[in-house]
């Protein structure tokens, strides 16, 4: 690879992050499907279906701040062939990815709730913007 070529990918590459990220809406928060402990037998990833009146299986789901309704898929029970599904309201603080499960009182029951496994502050997302 010639000197000229590593220049180009040097100075492309953070050029092609900013571009990524300022598709974002800003202040941006996330919400994730997936289990963020993994040690509770309980819990269980979901797949999150819809947030408000837009369909989406993108994990994580980039969002706006406020309060939010996501209807997620739960896992599956073993009896059914479809898994149920679940909505619920969320108040998403600007900046902040969230950890949604579904609690179950045991592997083969149907019914199950949702709940926040655990929350962050997302790196790179400016508390200056967020309050604007």
């Amino acid at each position: 690879m010639s000197v000229l070529s590593s220049i180009k990918i040097a100075v492309l590459l953070p050029l092609a992050a900013l571009t990524a990220c300022a598709g974002l809406p800003q202040p941006f928060s996330q919400i994730d499907g997936r289990k963020y402990n993994l040690a509770p037998i309980d819990t269980y990833s979901v797949l999150i279906l819809r947030v408000d009146d837009r369909d989406t299986t993108d994990s994580p789901v980039f969002v706006e701040p406020g309060l939010r309704k996501i209807t997620v898929q739960g896992p599956p029970d073993g009896v059914h062939r479809l898994p149920e599904r679940r909505a619920i309201d969320l108040n998403v603080a600007p900046c902040t990815r969230y950890y949604l499960v579904a609690v179950k009182p045991t592997r083969l029951a149907t019914d199950f709730t949702v709940k926040v496994d655990y929350q962050e502050p997302i790196g790179g997302c400016s508390s200056a913007v967020a309050s604007k």
